[in-house]
């Protein structure tokens, strides 16, 4: 009689570390419905909100996901010369990226510039949670006229 072999925590790791890179490839690329296709239907989705920068806000559902995607490319305008990803950490079911973003905000022409940290929680294969820590102000004077 053979068993099959329970996932070993080295997989799930590996897995969750493969999804991680994915949706930062996603990201790069722009793809609004293909970065909500990483996302499990419901997400525990956290952002410091700031009323002033129109793309932070909650969400809780993959189509909020993408909307939040779509607000983001609406409103602003990577800078990929002084965004970068430093690490990409995973451990089981969670994983964490950090880095620094910058771009400009589209409606004010100001730009921004904030180091990062993101923290995923992946089940199943999908991103169940999702944190963003960023300099939020940062952002938001960025977007104040």
């Amino acid at each position: 009689m053979t068993t099959t072999p329970e996932a070993s925590p080295a997989s799930e790791t590996e897995r969750t570390r493969a999804v991680a890179l994915e949706l930062l490839r996603l990201i790069g690329d722009g793809e609004p419905a293909l970065i909500a296709g990483l996302f499990a239907e419901r997400v525990d989705w956290s952002i410091a909100e700031n009323p002033t920068v129109p793309w932070i806000r909650p969400r809780t559902t993959r189509a909020d996901v993408a909307d939040h995607f779509r607000e983001l490319a609406a409103g602003q305008r990577p800078d990929a010369a002084h965004s970068s990803v430093d690490v990409v950490l995973a451990d089981g079911k969670q994983a964490v990226v950090t880095g620094r973003l910058a771009g400009t905000v589209t409606a004010t022409g100001k730009t921004f510039r904030s180091p990062f940290a993101m923290r995923l929680t992946v089940e199943d294969g999908l991103i169940s949670g999702y944190r963003i820590y960023e300099d939020s102000l940062a952002i938001a004077a960025a977007c104040a006229d």
